[in-house]
């Protein structure tokens, strides 16, 4: 018997017709959350499923939902992830779960094989961070207060409660977008690689294992500003040399404390008084450090902040710093491993088991219900660029992955996970 297959040619028109929203002259993608590029694709996604006629549903958090064989009574089969993209983003981050959700249902639908789980796409509000990011999957998940949307705010200050109110949205409702643990039965999610293992390798699809967690400080070292001429350099408190001591750290740390899927960067530095004579008396700097394992992440950052105090008491400087973020790691529900493993198999696909070095949705939704994910290679491991792309047959066999792994979880016919 041959296999139900997804429409490529429909899902390639998708691909490409919601790759030109947004797009701006540096041929980056600008579809920010809350910005006209973000509604403009909200809008176009919308019209979609109304289009294939599946059921719409806007929740509290601006989450977008299309829905198949919904009663409301039996727990769902819930694909999705995000349609905002960072600043001159790609065309695939994100965007791609969710129109390969949205394909997969439409296929389902078209096939008239019965549900025995309705079935649903999502689209996640900023995922990508323009207020914190992860808010919509965070919603579903009840992981947000009030103080939590309250304080939500843009590198320019605009506040998440601004932005909403501006299209005629509540912030406050995302608390009511909260699902019981029981309507969801599984969630699964397909997203590019955003790293280069599976396209160094040859490998058609990647079987996620692990999501990493992580932490994100924002340091701050305090010394004494002066001038550059006429300081020994004996009797100096110079804080970008602490900064620089720090920094040739970090591999040590890492191989003292870590594991090898490991990861720390100073991603953004900022010196003052940022004058070329003048030794800088204030340095900040962020540091961001993954791993997959809890203990290991505790780990590291005891480890990081020892080095700190040992390196800011040698050299006479004062260090402080704010934990800007933590998200606790997740592993992926073992059975759905399996399931996605053996369906590639099922395929004659090239199938790897990775953990994640980005976080997704997926992460959030482990909090809540069991969760897989599906990776295809992204060509030289780009991603947040505009160069960003994953070739159109990795794609297509991403996605029929993702609907044979559906067909399991939710027909009459598919078998149950025990």
């Amino acid at each position: 018997m041959t296999p139900i297959r997804i429409n490529f040619q429909r899902l390639q028109h998708d691909i490409e017709a919601l790759s030109a929203i947004g797009r701006d002259a540096d041929r980056g993608i600008h579809r920010m959350a809350f910005s006209e590029g973000d509604l403009a694709g909200r809008q176009w996604f919308r019209e979609r499923i109304l289009e294939a006629d599946l059921d719409f549903y806007e929740d509290g958090a601006a989450n977008l939902h299309g829905r198949l064989d919904w009663d409301g009574q039996r727990p769902s089969v819930m694909m999705g992830s995000h349609l905002d993209t960072v600043p001159g983003g790609g065309p695939l981050d994100g965007a791609l779960g969710v129109l390969v959700g949205l394909e997969v249902l439409r296929t389902v639908k078209e096939s008239g094989l019965p549900l025995r789980h309705p079935l649903e796409v999502v689209n996640f509000t900023d995922e990508e961070g323009r207020f914190g990011g992860l808010f919509g999957s965070q919603a579903v998940a009840g992981q947000l207060t009030p103080a939590m949307i309250h304080a939500a705010r843009d590198l320019d200050g605009i506040t998440l409660t601004e932005a909403m109110a501006a299209w005629g949205l509540d912030a406050n409702a995302a608390l009511f977008a909260r699902r019981p643990r029981d309507s969801i039965h599984a969630y699964l999610e397909l997203h590019i690689e955003q790293g280069p293992v599976l396209d160094r390798g040859k490998i058609s699809v990647g079987v996620v294992e692990a999501i990493t967690g992580l932490f994100k400080w924002d340091v701050q070292l305090k010394g004494q500003t002066n001038h550059a001429g006429t300081t020994p350099m004996d009797m100096r408190n110079d804080t970008f040399q602490g900064l620089a001591e720090f920094a040739g750290e970090i591999e040590r740390i890492l191989e003292e404390h870590g594991s090898p899927h490991s990861r720390a960067t100073i991603g953004r530095v900022e010196l003052k008084p940022g004058a070329a004579n003048t030794v800088p008396g204030y340095t900040s700097f962020s540091l961001d450090v993954r791993d997959t394992d809890p203990d290991t992440l505790t780990n590291l950052a005891d480890a990081f902040r020892r080095t700190l105090s040992t390196m800011a008491r040698r050299r006479s400087l004062m260090f402080e710093f704010e934990v800007l973020s933590e998200l606790p790691p997740q592993r992926c529900d073992p059975a759905l491993v399996q399931l996605l493993e053996d369906k590639a198999r099922a395929l004659d696909l090239k199938d790897l088991r990775l953990p994640s070095g980005a976080a997704h949705d997926a992460q959030i939704m482990a909090s809540l219900t069991r969760t897989g994910m599906i990776f295809v290679p992204s060509l030289e491991g780009r991603s947040h660029s505009a160069a960003e792309w994953t070739n159109w047959e990795d794609i297509e066999r991403g996605a029929n992955l993702m609907l044979q792994a559906i067909l399991s979880l939710a027909t009459e016919s598919g078998g149950e996970l025990k």
